[in-house]
């Protein structure tokens, strides 16, 4: 086979990942709390047929070498853990996370997720959770049915007003948690991160303290996708792809010149 054929190739398929890469920020630019992510590329290995700094003659040696790369590869995806904007829901359980910091979430299993998707409502006990899946928010709190009007201040400490009752009652306090290295979450799905080695362990806290962010009740974080940024981006790949598919063609009819001279 042609060298620049399977080069191209590779070509193809790094475009092809890119572009599904850019759909999905697309796909989810209207998604509370979703982090874009970016196609990471890296060259393949390379053919040394002249090494640099090598003898050329007794006295001499060669300035630079003979390498032919064999392509390029999508190594790794990105999350861009840039704050997004906020939008003002008036939801007195819609809360955002102004700085660093992830919101627990308890999944069935008993497991730990984090998400910065602040979308939360009561189940049937009253208790604080998610507004997909149900998964309940940690610490766990429950708001009791007389409740008339519930207060999230911006270090998580939360309380209601109740019927007959003139002061307020504190329910319980939100933690945030953070990592040194948040791009190593993994995503899950359902707008939820798990911890992973390359993350680190998760920094508990309280919202305000220890550089960890603050936060706001009636509002919610929105994607940080940026849709024009992302066309350009898609429009770019695009043109990367058509670009190796000319290589292609080109190469098919120096062969075809070729076979017909021969």
């Amino acid at each position: 086979m042609h060298p620049a054929l399977w080069i191209s190739k590779t070509g193809l398929d790094a475009a092809q990942t890119d572009v599904a890469v850019v759909s999905n920020n697309l796909a989810n630019a209207s998604t509370v709390g979703f982090k874009k992510d970016r196609a990471v590329f890296e060259d393949l290995l390379y053919q040394n047929i002249n090494q640099p700094g090598g003898r050329s003659s007794a006295d001499t040696e060669r300035p630079s070498g003979l390498m032919l790369g064999a392509g390029s590869k999508v190594v790794a995806t990105q999350k861009a853990h840039t704050q997004g904007n906020l939008l003002t829901t008036e939801n007195s359980l819609d809360m955002s996370i102004q700085g660093k910091g992830y919101f627990e979430i308890l999944q069935p299993d008993g497991s730990i997720a984090y998400t910065r998707n602040g979308q939360f409502t009561l189940n049937d006990q009253g208790q604080i959770v998610t507004s997909g899946a149900g998964f309940l928010l940690q610490p766990e709190i429950t708001v009791p049915e007389d409740a008339q009007q519930i207060s999230i201040s911006q270090d998580g400490e939360v309380s209601v007003t109740t019927r007959g009752e003139a002061e307020n009652q504190v329910l319980g306090q939100i933690n945030v948690s953070d990592f040194i290295n948040p791009t190593g979450l993994q995503p899950i799905g359902q707008n939820l991160f798990v911890e992973t080695a390359s993350s680190g362990t998760p920094i508990q806290g309280i919202p305000g303290l220890q550089g960890l962010g603050t936060l706001s009740q009636g509002t919610l974080e929105t994607s940080n996708v940026n849709v024009t940024e992302e066309l350009v981006n898609l429009i770019e790949s695009q043109r990367l792809y058509e670009m190796n598919s000319k290589v292609i063609s080109s190469v098919d009819q120096m062969l075809g010149q070729v076979i017909q001279q021969l």
